[in-house]
């Protein structure tokens, strides 16, 4: 066995080998691994626009709930505005009520005074003619003299 040439034939199988490998082997493995790399790059794109996306979301979001404060704080303050009219409309009924009652209490008691004056001038009248009668000691009768009862009653 010569040295020379079994180096020669390892060369020769090695050159093989590496020329089976580049020409089979490589392409598939190369073109798997860029295909691996291109996805990798796609999905580290999409989780970039997805953060940024995120962060517009979240932005949109906190002005949404701003204006969604504001709008409740202008509601609250609209329902207090609104309950303190209530409040005053109630307050105006009551003195409105209250003068109403006073009112009719007033014409009440002015119809009872009235009443009362009406009925002491009847007693009064009576008196007096039952005072007359017994001066003169003769009896008057009321039915003929009414009109003149009546001007009695008027002037007391």
């Amino acid at each position: 066995m010569n040295i020379g040439l079994t180096l020669f034939a390892q060369a020769l199988a090695f050159a093989g080998l590496i020329w089976i490998v580049a020409t089979k082997i490589w392409p598939p493995l190369l073109s798997a691994i860029e295909e691996r790399q291109k996805k990798i790059a796609e999905g580290l794109a999409a989780a970039d626009n997805s953060q940024r996306a995120l962060a517009q979301a979240q932005e949109l979001a906190n002005e949404e709930l701003k204006a969604a404060r504001a709008k409740a704080n202008e509601i609250i303050e609209q329902a207090h505005q609104r309950g303190n009219q209530i409040i005053e409309a109630a307050k105006a009924e009551a003195v409105t009520e209250g003068l109403r009652q006073k009112a009719m209490f007033d014409a009440e008691l002015q119809a009872s005074a009235t009443r009362a004056r009406e009925e002491l001038r009847r007693q009064v009248s009576t008196l007096a003619v039952t005072g007359a009668e017994r001066l003169l000691k003769r009896e008057i009768d009321a039915n003929a003299h009414k009109a003149l009862l009546d001007e009695l009653a008027a002037e007391i």
